[in-house]
């Protein structure tokens, strides 16, 4: 019987609700330590986690049978849990509604993660908005300028 190979690696994107920048320092290490558990969990392969206050990059090799919708899903509904189960936070914490995701080619894995790795540089040239539409002039990916930014509590 044949087995089944691939390769399939996503850059992952979404945002803190609002673009509040609420990733702060006290929750920063140990958000990304559960996310990278749940991916884990998941059994798909995390290879770098990284981001900005008010919004975070994955890069990860995933199975062919995994549901990208249901896994990040599940990753903004536990690591939700956990940030407000921490209470190192005033307020609540929420993840923005949606995300997006990019295919990565494997000889591009390197410079996609070199690129995560160095949000804190990349963001003193570029706003999140700007990288954002930049990522989805790059990969033609149609879009409504009006829902990609809804900073209203719903």
């Amino acid at each position: 019987m044949a087995n089944t190979y691939t390769q399939i690696f996503y850059h992952i994107i979404f945002a803190v609700r609002n673009r509040e920048s609420l990733i702060i320092p006290v929750i920063k290490d140990d958000l990304y330590k559960y996310i990278t558990g749940i991916v884990t969990n998941q059994k798909q392969k995390l290879f770098i986690i990284n981001g900005m206050p008010d919004h975070i990059h994955i890069l990860m090799n995933c199975k062919p049978s995994m549901n990208l919708s249901d896994n990040i899903r599940e990753i903004k509904e536990h690591s939700t849990k956990f940030i407000n189960d921490a209470k190192k936070l005033r307020g609540k914490f929420y993840w923005q509604e949606g995300f997006s995701a990019f295919t990565v080619s494997k000889k591009d894995v390197s410079i996609v993660m070199n690129y995560i790795k160095n949000q804190e540089e990349h963001h003193k040239m570029k706003t999140f908005k700007e990288e954002y539409f930049e990522f989805l002039k790059e990969n033609e990916i149609e879009y409504t300028e009006e829902y990609l930014f809804d900073f209203n509590l719903k």
